[in-house]
């Protein structure tokens, strides 16, 4: 679990440092800041493109090989990125650490899986949620504190020792998995990745042209349209790249809506709250960093909670419980007044984090245990493709509302995501039927 997390860790991290030194970057490689966004932009790009395809390969070659490339890769990227004296050089170098970080994560949850027994899977996925969390806490502030005492060249560079220990210890303690032994389906990679990528420059140019601008809209019909035939394509395989025979599990099905909803409602809220805390609460910008807190520390400790509880409730009453949590969490946030005190916004902030930790870890232990043992690499990938698509399209949907309804749009974010929380609420509670529950193959 120690070389896991890790890598898991590292990935995280890298996700969300580079967001805080893009003004230094620019500055140091002389290009502007509009330009300088490819540096996050290329990093994202990459893990949406292959996650799948990799998530694939690790069935057919094991799980273990593709997290070992997978972190050789994302190490000689952060020396590559370290290196970099353009901006092309660091979009290529960041492309190259992305697909690493890509390896890492399509396999991480199917390790896990193969990590733990059955009966104490949830305990394993609730340790591993609640590495992934602290890393998503914590990434500004390690950011924040390198940048002070260093360039930011360190923020890639503190990789590279890191990453070397871990491809030893990864290389002595990972355990091995059964491998299917097929061919791995390269048209079907390819198509994927331009799928993902096409859709993804597809939201990314809808957040920056005016609604329907046609640039945006000619990326996302192409993307849907190629999905089409990708989809059509990968209903005749036995063991799909695109893990159509997973969504036809009743329970899995539910659980990816499940999280594409919570997911989609906390990158919502993510992004509106630091705008109404300043803009609506009038708090100051170290009070508003504050003011965050309570959130992801609230979720850090419900995580392993969570994850022994779902050893033995299911996934569905907790699920609900917890995404009910969020949404009232989210409801009494929009209705704070603008003489709130720390107190009044931190218990909700709390209340918040409690229920999406509450909601995260049982569900991500019935995506991987719903699925044949077999195809715990496509389970695993389909989970994090899932928290990346909710997160692409809650950022999405904060641009658009703050386009729509600029005078209320905080508050319309943070109401839009509770009313996502409750109709994940809803698709999880629907797990609780019998049907839904006995579709997990033992």
């Amino acid at each position: 679990m120690l070389a896991i997390a890790m890598g898991i860790a590292m990935s995280v991290l890298d996700g969300s440092v580079a967001n805080i030194a893009l003004p230094s970057i620019a500055r140091a490689l002389q290009t502007t800041p509009a330009e300088s966004i490819w540096v996050v932009n290329a990093y994202q790009l990459a893990i949406v493109m292959t996650l799948l395809p990799l998530a694939s390969l690790g069935e057919q070659v094991g799980y273990r090989r593709v997290y070992q490339v997978g972190l050789v890769v994302f190490t000689a990227g952060s020396l590559a990125c370290a290196l970099s004296s353009t901006l092309t050089a660091l979009v290529i170098s960041r492309s190259m650490q992305g697909l690493g970080a890509a390896g890492v994560m399509s396999v991480n949850g199917a390790l896990v899986r193969f990590t733990y027994p059955r009966a104490s899977l949830g305990r394993g996925i609730g340790l591993n949620a609640l590495v992934v969390s602290i890393a998503a806490a914590l990434g500004p502030s390690i950011a924040s504190a390198i940048l002070a005492v260093g360039p930011w060249r360190w923020l890639f560079a503190i990789n590279v020792p890191i990453g070397v220990v871990n491809c030893l210890l990864a290389s002595r303690v990972l355990p091995e998995s059964d491998r299917s032994g097929r061919q791995f389906d390269w048209t079907s990679a390819w198509l994927n990745a331009l799928v993902f990528g096409l859709f993804f420059l597809g939201v990314d140019a809808f957040t920056h042209l005016h609604a329907g601008g046609p640039i945006a809209t000619g990326l996302l019909v192409t993307a849907f349209a190629a999905g089409a035939y990708l989809v059509n394509r990968q209903a005749r395989a036995t063991r799909p790249l695109i893990p159509i025979d997973l969504l036809r599990i009743r329970i899995f099905a539910l659980s990816m809506a499940v999280s594409i909803c919570a997911f989609t409602a906390y990158t919502l809220a993510f992004v509106a709250l630091p705008f109404y805390f300043e803009s609506a609460l009038h708090k100051t910008q170290v009070q508003t960093g504050l003011l965050m807190t309570p959130w992801p520390v609230a979720l850090a400790l419900m995580a392993p909670v969570a994850g022994r509880l779902s050893d033995r409730i299911p996934a569905g009453l907790l699920g609900g419980v917890g995404l009910t949590l969020l949404s009232a969490g989210l409801a009494m946030l929009a209705a704070l007044t603008p003489h709130a005190t720390a107190f009044d916004i931190g218990w909700r902030m709390a209340c918040c984090g409690l229920g999406f930790g509450l909601f995260q870890s049982p569900n991500n232990r019935t995506l991987l245990s719903a699925a044949p043992r077999a195809r715990s690499g496509a389970a695993g990938g389909m989970q994090a493709t899932a928290r990346l698509v909710g997160m692409t399209s809650g950022a999405a949907l904060a641009a658009l509302v703050f386009r729509l309804a600029p005078a209320h749009s905080e508050t319309v974010s943070l109401l839009l995501g509770a009313a996502l929380a409750i109709v994940a609420a809803i698709a999880s509670a629907l797990r609780l039927t019998g049907k839904a529950r006995g579709s997990v193959p033992l």
